[in-house]
C-alpha cells in the first residue's frame, strides 16, 4: 500500500491489524497506528474501525494535519 510506503519513507512506523474475534463479534475490527518514534517523537495515531477504509479516513487528515505528506490514494487507484 503506497500510503504505507510514504509513511515509512518519512520515519513512521505503520501498523495495520484486523482481529478475528472482533470482527466474529461485529465490533471495529480494523486498528491503525501510526507511530513516529524515533524521528517523530510526539506522534502517535490510532484508531479502530469498521474497515480499513475507515481508518484511513479517520487517520490520514490527522497525519496530514501534522506536516506528513501522504499521496492521494483515489488518484492512484489504490484502496
Amino acid at each position: 500500500m503506497r500510503v504505507m510506503e510514504a509513511l515509512a519513507e518519512q520515519g513512521v512506523t505503520v501498523l495495520f491489524k484486523a482481529d478475528a474475534e472482533r470482527m466474529r463479534d461485529g465490533v471495529r475490527p480494523w486498528t491503525f497506528v501510526a507511530s513516529g518514534a524515533p524521528f517523530h517523537e510526539d506522534l502517535l495515531v490510532r484508531t479502530d474501525a469498521a474497515s480499513m477504509e475507515a481508518c484511513l479516513e479517520i487517520c490520514l487528515p490527522q497525519l496530514r494535519e501534522r506536516g506528513l505528506v501522504i499521496p492521494d490514494q483515489r488518484r492512484l487507484g489504490q484502496p
